[in-house]
């Protein structure tokens, strides 16, 4: 499921309008209208933006899956993140990775936490 339908399918679910979106965002509604369109993907600096609004987290959105309700695959409680802080720094640099450096990090960390 591309990155648009999950915003789509997230405002469904929260009962939020399009317009009231791109208010609550500070997107243009034609960028907002090409995701759809389109199907062209947020900038990395919107992304931070949307998981305000949607009030979810940055790995629910950007989440690969089939399924129609991505929470069906994981349990993440949503957890707000200082913009100044090291998570949010670090997220930023994360997201601008390329998928293969993603999974090579994911590795590393999955790791370093089994070593406890």
């Amino acid at each position: 499921m591309l990155i648009s339908e999950r915003i789509y399918q997230y405002l469904e679910e929260k009962g939020m309008s399009q317009i009231e979106f791109v208010k609550r965002t500070g997107i243009s509604q034609s960028t907002v209208s090409d995701w759809r369109r389109k199907g062209t993907k947020p900038s990395a600096d919107k992304i931070m933006i949307i998981c305000d609004v949607l009030e979810i987290s940055p790995y629910e959105l950007l989440l690969e899956t089939d399924s129609k309700n991505p929470k069906e695959h994981r349990q993440i409680d949503y957890v707000v993140i200082n913009k100044n802080s090291k998570e949010y720094e670090l997220l930023q640099m994360y997201e601008r990775l390329e998928s293969g450096s993603r999974k090579r990090l994911e590795e590393y960390l999955q790791a370093l936490s089994d070593m406890k």
